[in-house]
């Protein structure tokens, strides 16, 4: 990991390059046994991926909860920015399939992560109570929304990496949902876009 993009807002440490650096090199490792992300877009990891979820890091403390966390996208990139700045937030992830399961427990022990694993489905986990529940790349925003508002707190926000059809998964989520939400461009997908969402409730 060599640089830090413009546009990213925090100051970022040697330190904190170095854990991303270690974090892709595991990455790399073990998607060799196991898909974590498309093997065509491995020579692009630091862009396409983990600057790509750098986007979501907020500064907050207390719970973090992440649904789907496949290769750690993002809530691994987040906790790691987050224990560099010092921050007291507390990562949940969920994450069904155990080989992947695995590669999270992996990398919250080698680069000494405030994580918490659960191998299991979203559905089917305890009620997290998280300030900030996240995804990347799981489902559709109705779906999400679905899945997340079990473990959300009630004055906690959802935040959602989405693609280029995101009007449209707002618009057909909100046939089931009312909520507000921020949309911000996505800074390494010119049609991509994050969506912040709160107050939550099902029609």
């Amino acid at each position: 990991m060599t640089h830090v993009p413009s546009w990213f807002p925090e100051d970022v440490s040697r330190e904190t390059l170095d854990k991303l650096t270690a974090y892709a090199e595991l990455l790399r490792k073990w998607n060799a046994k196991i898909n974590l992300v498309a093997k065509s877009t491995l020579a692009e990891l630091e862009d396409r991926h983990i600057w790509d979820s750098a986007q979501v890091f907020r500064q907050s403390c207390g719970k973090w909860c992440d649904l789907g966390s496949g290769g750690g996208m993002p809530a691994v990139v987040v906790a790691i920015i987050a224990d560099g700045l010092g921050h007291e937030t507390g990562f949940t992830l969920i994450e069904s399939d155990q080989r992947k399961a695995a590669f999270l427990r992996t990398c919250a022990r080698t680069l000494s992560l405030p994580i918490t694993v659960l191998a299991t489905r979203a559905e089917d986990a305890p009620p997290q109570g998280a300030s900030i529940v996240s995804a990347r790349a799981l489902a559709d925003l109705d779906q999400l929304l679905h899945w997340s508002t079990p473990h959300l707190s009630p004055d906690g926000v959802c935040v959602f990496m989405k693609g280029a059809k995101w009007r449209q998964e707002i618009a057909d989520a909100q046939e089931n949902w009312r909520f507000s939400y921020e949309a911000t461009p996505s800074m390494t997908h010119s049609e991509a876009a994050i969506l912040t969402i709160r107050d939550i409730e099902r029609v």
